[in-house]
């Protein structure tokens, strides 16, 4: 964990993926990391009732072998938020990323998420909080505007203040939030990816890590990315096609150790699944992070939906995977 309060971007964000609701779960960057040892992960977004009130082992625990593992929040409380930074440092996270940027009706009705862009002296002050209560570097993610307070005059505004409040990275989604009309599904979808906005940002704030997200699906675009940004940030493609990350460290980080299969991925997870069985978690739940580990070769499809059907079945356990590595040709 680092002990300063800023963080230099360097190659400390230079590959990241994104968190994602449902999805980034401990299991699945467990998975992603018996890939890529450098990719820093994000888990997915804890509210600050959840920590404060909730089960604070459920939603901060993780494996050491996640490092470099970032916590996000979803809260627009200082006080709040500061305590759950402060309790995140406790379990060692190295970073502390608060959401300005999900657009979905349960974070707009809790004031937080795309819903701060409107308040950037709130998320300033948010920010500041987090960073008096822990060591642990404080970034913010967040999208290029939100309904009408769309201008790059409204966006540029809300960075300098958050900076000024010691924000040194800020993770931008190039896509506006519209809050009415809109599904979180859609919000990722319709309003169009706009990385030139993005890109002066990073030419008006050169001193802060910029690290764009939205629509990067291959090594080559998160290449063509990095000659402008900090970092890039994979969201969905890192579910759909999780193998991504096999070559990330070498093309990324300059290791030139051999790479894993698909199928020695798989061979290296299935003890920690088998693990995480015996302490009772649902085989659904370690299964979906390997649905997309196919992706691209022939039979992936019968791949997933033997995995998907056979999961659900009662009394099914890790044989599930062995039935499904059978209907692979060989060379997969």
């Amino acid at each position: 964990m680092s002990d300063s309060k800023a963080i230099s971007c360097g190659s400390t964000h230079r590959i990241c993926v994104a968190p994602m609701m449902d999805y980034t779960d401990r299991h699945f960057r467990y998975f992603i990391r018996l890939m890529s040892r450098y990719t820093r992960l994000y888990t997915e977004m804890v509210t600050t009732g959840a920590i404060l009130r909730g089960e604070q082992r459920r939603f901060l625990g993780f494996h050491q072998v996640e490092h470099p593992l970032a916590l996000q929040l979803g809260g627009c409380e200082p006080t709040a938020l500061a305590e759950c930074a402060r309790i995140a440092a406790d379990y060692g996270y190295d970073e502390i990323n608060l959401n300005a940027g999900c657009p979905s009706d349960r974070v707009q009705s809790g004031r937080f998420g795309a819903c701060l862009m409107t308040e950037p002296a709130l998320v300033a002050d948010c920010v500041a909080a987090m960073r008096a209560a822990s060591v642990v570097p404080v970034t913010v993610k967040t999208r290029i505007g939100v309904d009408d307070n769309d201008s790059y005059e409204h966006l540029k505004t809300f960075v300098y203040t958050v900076a000024q409040a010691g924000c040194q990275v800020f993770v931008i989604h190039a896509r506006k939030a519209l809050l009415k009309g809109l599904s979180p599904k859609e919000n990722r979808e319709i309003p169009p990816l706009r990385y030139e906005i993005a890109e002066q940002l990073k030419r008006d704030f050169p001193h802060l890590g910029i690290v764009v997200n939205g629509g990067i699906r291959t090594l080559q675009a998160m290449g063509s990315h990095l000659s402008a940004f900090d970092g890039v940030m994979i969201g969905r493609e890192a579910c759909a096609n999780p193998y991504l990350f096999a070559t990330v460290d070498r093309h990324f980080f300059g290791i030139e150790e051999p790479v894993s299969t698909r199928a020695q991925v798989l061979e290296t997870f299935i003890p920690y699944m088998l693990v995480q069985l015996q302490e009772d978690v649902p085989l659904q739940r370690l299964i979906r992070p390997l649905l997309g580990l196919f992706q691209g070769c022939r039979g992936a499809r019968k791949w997933r939906r033997h995995l998907s059907e056979g999961t659900v079945r009662p009394r099914t356990g890790i044989e599930v995977l062995q039935d499904a590595m059978r209907l692979l040709p060989a060379a997969a």
